[in-house]
């Protein structure tokens, strides 16, 4: 009977501190965000605390360029822009999918499979350069890449701008638009750009926590965003409202000395330091919008948690930042309680027809 006692007490203590913790870190996190607990951020690092989902910078406008946004939602979703007519840009980043494919590498011309997974598009507006190495640096430069791709699209530009001067709608359709007649390049990947930039996530359990109501994240969850600014490390990386410092790094996922291997941002730059690095994604609706990485090769949010938790190898040309963590299956569990309490179903979308 004695020792029945013995482990019943212990457990009681457990539960009690279990209890203490949760309710400290609650208290703690309901103070506005200036006063929460510091984070473990290196040395140097320039990072922003954890916010709400910003609006569409078009928030204002949306009314003025009414014609713009709905053109460019009608080239977004035009098969007719892919040189075999069978692919358009919601091919890759389908608004039921979180504006992702859901596929470990996009599939491009006739089947081909693309080298690398096909990012969201949800908040594109935020970031400085676009594509996994960083190529483009506007979204009408991005929007004009993959329909000339022989891999992706597969357009001729001058066949395809005369194919959609060749329409019934078009023609009427970029007269609304820019307010005179013409159909060129420049003009479709405006609308389709602007388009884009409407594009924002659902707000999530996080962001209705932020607004004030402090019991909408659970335990676990609460203690996950206490890891994931803290023994975790993430927030070196994924900080600010969006949860990306908008810079590029080497996380240790490729493999060292396969000559196959993508070496991402070196590509742009023809700097050795770039080999292997590529953009940091917002990781607002990660859960949903997998898988992940830049060559789809992490099937789950499990798969990405082990993968930042072993460290990179000591012989790998990784980031720094990518060290053993030590964290606990708990610890593991509630921070993927987390990354689900900043992931949201999609926004309702009615997709255009023709």
């Amino acid at each position: 009977m004695q020792k029945v006692f013995v482990i019943t007490s212990l457990s009681l203590f457990v539960l009690i501190a279990v209890s203490f913790s949760n309710e400290s870190l609650r208290s703690k996190y309901s103070r506005p965000a200036s006063q929460w607990p510091v984070p473990n951020i290196d040395n140097g690092i320039e990072w922003k605390e954890l916010g709400i989902l910003p609006e569409s910078p078009l928030e204002n406008s949306k009314d003025s360029l009414k014609n713009i946004i709905e053109l460019g939602k009608s080239l977004f979703f035009d098969t007719r822009l892919s040189g075999s007519g069978k692919i358009s840009c919601a091919t890759c980043h389908d608004p039921a999918l979180n504006w992702t494919d859901g596929k470990e590498k996009s599939i491009g011309h006739e089947g081909t499979i693309n080298k690398r997974n096909s990012p969201t598009i949800q908040n594109t507006w935020f970031f400085k350069s676009l594509f996994w190495d960083g190529r483009s640096k506007t979204l009408e430069d991005q929007a004009f890449a993959p329909i000339n791709s022989e891999s992706e699209m597969h357009s001729e530009m001058p066949d395809l701008i005369m194919k959609l001067r060749n329409t019934k709608e078009y023609p009427g359709l970029f007269t609304k638009a820019f307010g005179s007649p013409g159909i060129n390049p420049n003009r479709m990947t405006e609308a389709i750009a602007i388009f884009e930039r409407t594009i924002v996530s659902n707000k999530s359990k996080f962001d209705h926590f932020l607004a004030g109501e402090r019991e909408t994240l659970s335990n676990s969850e609460l203690r996950g965003l206490h890891l994931f600014r803290t023994k975790a490390r993430c927030m070196n990386c994924h900080n600010g409202s969006l949860f990306s410092d908008n810079q590029f790094h080497n996380n240790g996922i490729q493999l060292n000395g396969n000559p196959e291997n993508d070496k991402g941002l070196f590509t742009v730059t023809h700097k050795d330091e770039d080999v292997g690095k590529f953009k940091t994604p917002s990781l607002r609706d990660v859960t949903k919008t997998g898988p992940w990485m830049h060559n789809g090769k992490l099937q789950s949010i499990e798969d990405v948690l082990h993968h930042y938790n072993k460290g990179a190898n000591k012989n790998s040309s990784a980031d720094p930042k990518i060290r053993v963590l030590h964290l606990s299956k708990r610890e593991l569990k509630d921070l993927g309680e987390f990354l689900k309490a900043i992931s949201a179903p999609p926004v309702e979308f009615k997709k255009p027809s023709f």
